[in-house]
């Protein structure tokens, strides 16, 4: 399975390559050298180029390494729109991805609310983040952005006498321009991993 994972990515980067946008630099955003073109994805320095993806100089692994291929492949000139922050079921065509959205990317988290509202301020920056807008509610919120223009607000409720703890997390208001629909699950999975493995 990791090798078709390679694969994919290696033919992802193949198409890009094949018809390279002269303003790749500019869509993605990332700063350009040559062939080369490097932006900040999960926390880490992401480097593209005709013979691979590294993150923070090592390949990623297979899954990963298809999200930042595919975000390359649909950079567009649009701006990121934070707000109004969308449910992922709310982007259509997400359906058949709601229920694995859920699991892997919220319920992840809900064991780690307590460790991660200590730490919160650490996540934001780590993950080129921002205060919630105030709209988010919550006990606690911010917003992390794993690639540069799909921003991430996580939402937790803290454990009542009433009710155990909980996770939201919404998505900046267009992230569907920049990723396509499995991607962009596959996006909050990944962020909420990292999220994990800052905290751990």
């Amino acid at each position: 399975m990791t090798d078709n994972y390679l694969k994919l990515a290696k033919a992802n980067l193949e198409r890009l390559y094949g018809n390279l946008p002269g303003d790749l630099e500019t869509t993605l955003p990332a700063e350009k050298a040559g062939q080369t073109y490097a932006f900040s994805a999960f926390g880490q320095t992401c480097v593209i180029s005709p013979e691979g993806i590294s993150l923070d100089g090592v390949e990623p692994p297979g899954v990963i390494g298809i999200l930042l291929s595919l975000y390359a492949l649909n950079a567009t000139t649009d701006l990121p729109v934070l707000e109004p922050l969308r449910a992922f079921k709310e982007f259509p065509n997400s359906a058949s991805y709601v229920g694995a959205f859920a699991s892997h990317t919220e319920q992840i988290l809900v064991p780690a609310v307590s460790t991660i509202e200590m730490q919160a301020a650490m996540i934001r920056e780590r993950l080129s983040g921002q205060v919630a807008p105030a709209s988010a509610g919550g006990d606690f919120a911010f917003v992390v952005r794993p690639l540069p223009k799909i921003f991430l607000c996580y939402i937790f409720y803290e454990a009542d006498e009433d009710f155990p703890p909980s996770v939201t997390c919404l998505f900046s208001n267009n992230a569907n321009r920049f990723m396509p629909m499995d991607g962009l699950a596959d996006v909050g999975e990944y962020t909420s991993k990292t999220i994990l493995r800052l905290v751990g």
